[in-house]
């Protein structure tokens, strides 16, 4: 996840898990290890950033699905699949693992996924400088949104119609980091065993009787909604507008996975089965995963975000609207959360 390059040779009706196999192969990863990797599907900015479109399914064909985006800002990025800092144990006990989990956690910071002042900063480049890959790891894990997925700025209904906010999945919960009308920034968070469903749904705008624009192209809108309860007796829809819904509802359902593995006791270490029919060998020579350049010293010019507040103000319980598209998501796309839990009002 930090740009580096891994050529694989595969067959274009190979499915995600051969590629990831091939990928894991080239880089020596060994295969006890493999279940804590994903393959993801991203567009690059033009400043080398990600945009995280969507996690690629088991039954995909990443060649093919790339491909036929026909854009070359579409790219196959490979990062960790758990959101449970406390995995990373398992991870890096192995040397491939360690420099993966490094490599993707020295990108995190450089692209201000994770917050560090300026003394953190100092200390995690200290740690690169003597390559202590474990130690800088374990600084890292203690700074604010390790391990979280950021997505580009998007619109939110809360806590009111409109806003600016940019979010970010980890952790078991959405953060929020809203910019009010009166460019106020409030931050909050909504815990993932707090939301007793979500759903996304997907539209075209109508104007003037019909969809799409004048030059023809469909604008198709994206929702992600979740009912969320606010307080002991008061469920309420919050909703989040991106093109990034899908990769949204995404993180939500394999949090809520994680969550129950390890409520039922068990690990995500997953010995990965070869096929018994066209198994890969492993190479000979394998391709090193290269250490990331040193950080750089922190944008002193980059406003820090205030915290207003440490729980967002509550609206008023709205429904979530259902529009009569033929291009909706159906009912089908609704997802009950197995992980939701009751609370009271002192936890609030």
């Amino acid at each position: 996840s930090n740009g580096q390059k891994v050529k694989v040779t595969i067959l274009t009706s190979d499915q995600t898990e051969d590629v990831l196999e091939a990928v894991a192969l080239k880089l020596d990863l060994p295969e006890d290890l493999i279940g804590y990797f994903h393959l993801f599907l991203v567009r690059e900015a033009k400043d080398g950033a990600f945009s995280f479109i969507r996690k690629l399914q088991e039954f995909e064909l990443p060649y093919v699905s790339v491909t036929s985006l026909r854009n070359p800002e579409y790219k196959i990025l490979l990062r960790k699949s758990y959101w449970d800092s406390a995995f990373d144990d398992d991870v890096m006990e192995q040397r491939v693992g360690l420099n993966l989990l490094y490599a993707q956690t020295v990108a995190d910071i450089e692209r201000g996924w994770i917050l560090a002042n300026k003394e953190q900063h100092r200390q995690l480049k200290s740690l690169q400088e003597k390559v202590s890959k474990k130690e800088f790891i374990r600084l890292a894990q203690t700074l604010k949104y390790y391990g979280y997925l950021k997505f580009d700025p998007c619109i939110t209904d809360f806590p009111e119609k409109g806003c600016h906010v940019i979010v970010g999945a980890g952790n078991s919960e959405l953060n929020f980091q809203v910019k009010l009308p009166n460019d106020q920034i409030k931050e909050g968070s909504f815990k993932v065993t707090r939301m007793r469903c979500w759903r996304v749904t997907s539209s075209v705008p109508v104007h003037n009787g019909t969809s799409g624009t004048s030059s023809g192209k469909s604008e198709v809108k994206l929702e992600l909604a979740f009912e969320y309860l606010m307080s002991k007796d008061r469920l309420q829809w919050v909703t989040i507008t991106s093109p990034q819904a899908i990769m949204l509802s995404i993180c939500l359902q394999s949090m809520v996975d994680e969550l129950m593995v390890k409520k039922s006791g068990g690990s995500i270490r997953k010995m990965f089965r070869r096929r018994t029919i066209g198994a890969l060998q492993r190479s000979d020579s394998q391709q090193a995963v290269k250490s990331p350049p040193l950080l750089d010293s922190p944008d002193g010019s980059r406003d820090p975000i205030t915290k207003v507040s440490s729980k967002l103000g509550s609206v008023s319980l709205r429904a979530i609207s259902h529009s009569s598209s033929s291009n909706d998501i159906g009912a089908n796309d609704f997802h009950g959360n197995y992980a939701f839990e009751g609370i009271g009002d002192e936890d609030l």
